[in-house]
């Protein structure tokens, strides 16, 4: 967690950064690199809720948009970030979040999560599973230009932020663990942003984080 703040700071995109966390050595890792930590309650269902218990302390009352980074993209790009944000201070949408193009080899893998959009960029669903569906192999190209991976930062306005979590989760959300299911099927709108990479690996299986370390190790010694 010390890593994705630290990376957020550099990308210079928010006014302020603050970790959200229920662990007592996040936060101290976090005080002690010189960051500001927030510790919540430990039940949360989901990360939104957990940045929903943050944006109505005092400290925070002059914000009204927020974007949400998850621990588990420790390489999240600016582009990412900006993106997310731009949809909802746009005034576009009240939610936002990012994918990028992906190859059909991401069908395959739940721990993908996809997305598909309306014209406007509107969410229409996010699935672990392969979407869009190909019925017909002579529209294999229409697929292939549809395809997008999406990528786990979000930004809500205070309102929406709000609405959102004052909802009950959704059977869709638990079934996919997915918690943007929630939302959106409430009838929420949400923006997607299109950027055309990815960041360099989310962190959800051992292997990932044996990768994800490594990586660290390479920035970090670049820095020096």
């Amino acid at each position: 967690m010390v890593r994705v703040w630290e990376r957020v700071t550099d990308l210079a995109v928010a006014d302020q950064v603050v970790v959200a966390t229920d662990s007592e050595e996040i936060a101290t890792a976090v005080r002690a690199a010189g960051g500001a930590a927030t510790l919540t309650a430990a039940e949360h269902p989901s990360g939104t809720d957990r940045v929903a218990e943050v944006a109505v302390q005092r400290q925070y009352a002059r914000y009204e948009a927020f974007v949400n980074v998850q621990g588990d993209e420790p390489f999240v790009t600016e582009s990412a970030v900006r993106g997310a944000a731009e949809v909802v201070t746009s005034g576009r949408f009240p939610l936002g979040t990012v994918a990028a193009p992906a190859g059909d080899d991401v069908l395959g893998s739940p721990q993908v999560v996809k997305v598909v959009t309306a014209d406007d960029g509107r969410a229409l669903y996010f699935s672990r599973a392969p979407i869009p569906w190909l019925r017909d192999h002579d529209d294999a190209s229409l697929r292939a230009a549809v395809i997008r991976q999406h990528i786990g930062v979000y930004a809500y306005t205070r309102d929406a932020l709000a609405a959102w979590v004052a909802l009950p989760p959704h059977p869709l959300e638990r079934i996919e663990r997915l918690e943007q299911l929630r939302p959106l099927a409430a009838g929420l709108a949400m923006g997607v942003a299109f950027v055309s990479e990815l960041p360099a690996g989310g962190v959800d299986t051992e292997e990932d984080l044996a990768r994800a370390n490594a990586r660290w190790t390479e920035l970090s010694a670049g820095r020096m």
